[in-house]
């Protein structure tokens, strides 16, 4: 709701808006959290199909495995990266869906 007053100053009008009701102040910041949290658990769902095809290519059930050196050319730290991204999802998941008058 939009509430409009004016007052005359000379020859000039000013004119005062006030917003009253609508989203508090942190709903923008929890529609981030939550399009964030969307888009992480699929995220965490492709970094643990590319540990069971790194564990795969261990066992030489499949060809190579497209990371052959380096960090990431071991299953542990894919299966490490999908969970911290289901992590982080669940707790942004938890913020946003925060009740809006909790004082922490």
């Amino acid at each position: 709701m939009i509430v409009l007053g004016s007052v005359w100053k000379g020859s000039q009008m000013r004119v005062h808006i006030v917003w009253t009701g609508g989203r508090p102040h942190g709903s923008r910041l929890r529609r981030v959290a939550s399009a964030l949290a969307a888009l992480l658990s699929p995220a965490a769902l492709v970094a643990f199909a590319v540990s069971f095809w790194s564990i795969a290519a261990d066992l030489h059930w499949t060809n190579d495995f497209f990371v052959s050196t380096g960090l990431f050319s071991h299953w542990q730290m894919w299966v490490i990266t999908a969970s911290l991204l289901l992590i982080s999802a669940r707790l942004l998941t938890r913020y946003a869906e925060r009740n809006e008058h909790f004082i922490p």
